[in-house]
């Protein structure tokens, strides 16, 4: 053989060689996917923004695969994200289910192919899983005594036989009706009424419809509760419209961006931050720490709870 074509099977066999090492090495690493709900909803985008982030921190021990559907009723696209994740052969899935119930079938076929699954944001049924013998565990906050300190702070600024009005989240979801549920433990302290329970969807065009018909139906409502920010700004802009600014309190839960100027003039008396940027990230790391350990799915704590905190002006 020429020298010259020595020297080019030389090379080619240390680029071939070296080839293999750099798939080995990206294939050790797992990878995680990060399905959420609606990124036109504030709180996901950051969510999102915030898994990436660490993601860049920590290159060397993970990929991540970030999703979202169009809007927070949109189940059956984040079904076929799941469906999608399976296929791919995704080592975790960490999940903010669009509803608590619909998502299970498709998250047991995902533990049954191997995949670890982490809950976070909207927590799964229990007794919905029980009765598909699996364990899920849910790692975020108690969205009752979240929901529970806001409204015991607007409850100080009413009085007995006020009325007030509830904007819920999507009916289907389980932090929705948590939240419902912390709203009214605080009302019922005080001796205030709650005269409707209405859903918005999440949504700031939908809280702004139902703010409206509730505002239209009870002239003389004097707070409404808004289980996340987003229908917060639609009760705000409903208030604008029927004249009433000042004269209706509102509170939100989930601390984003938009909202933070209502709170400074006023116009949002206060909201919960659950802390977006990590709610992800809290998954994340669960995850990855099982998958480090091997430990089973079966083997995960039930409930990981993490903090929130009450902002005000």
């Amino acid at each position: 053989m020429k020298p010259s074509r020595i020297v080019k099977s030389l090379t080619l066999m240390l680029v071939m060689a070296a080839i293999p090492v750099q798939f080995a090495s990206a294939a050790d690493k797992p990878k995680v996917a990060l399905v959420m709900k609606s990124l036109a909803n504030e709180f996901f985008r950051t969510m999102e923004d915030g898994a990436k982030a660490h993601q860049k921190q920590h290159a060397a021990e993970y990929t991540l695969v970030a999703n979202g559907i169009k809007d927070e009723t949109d189940t059956a696209n984040q079904i076929r994200i799941v469906e999608q994740m399976i296929v791919e052969h995704a080592n975790a899935i960490v999940i903010a289910p669009a509803d608590s119930k619909a998502l299970i079938p498709e998250i047991k076929k995902a533990i049954d192919a191997g995949i670890l699954v982490i809950n976070i944001d909207n927590r799964l049924d229990p007794a919905t899983l029980k009765s598909k013998g699996i364990n899920v565990p849910f790692v975020g906050p108690d969205n009752r005594k979240g929901a529970r300190i806001v409204g015991d702070y607007l409850a100080h600024g009413l009085k007995a036989g006020d009325k007030v009005g509830i904007l819920e989240g999507v009916s289907t979801t389980t932090n929705a009706q948590q939240r419902t549920a912390g709203f009214q433990d605080a009302m019922k302290a005080k001796s205030v009424q709650v005269v409707g329970v209405q859903s918005a969807d999440w949504e700031i065009d939908k809280g702004n419809t139902v703010a409206s018909a509730m505002l239209r139906e009870y002239p003389d409502m004097k707070a409404l509760l808004c289980g996340n920010d987003n229908m917060a700004l639609g009760a705000v802009a409903a208030i604008k419209s029927a004249g009433k600014a000042g004269k209706v309190k509102v509170v939100g839960y989930d601390n984003i961006d938009a909202i933070k100027p209502m709170l400074a003039d006023g116009r949002v008396l206060a909201t919960m931050d659950q802390y977006a940027a990590k709610q992800a990230v809290f998954g994340i790391q669960i995850a990855l720490k099982a998958l480090a350990n091997k430990t089973p799915q079966k083997g995960l704590p039930s409930v990981v709870e993490t903090d929130v905190s009450l902002i005000k002006k």
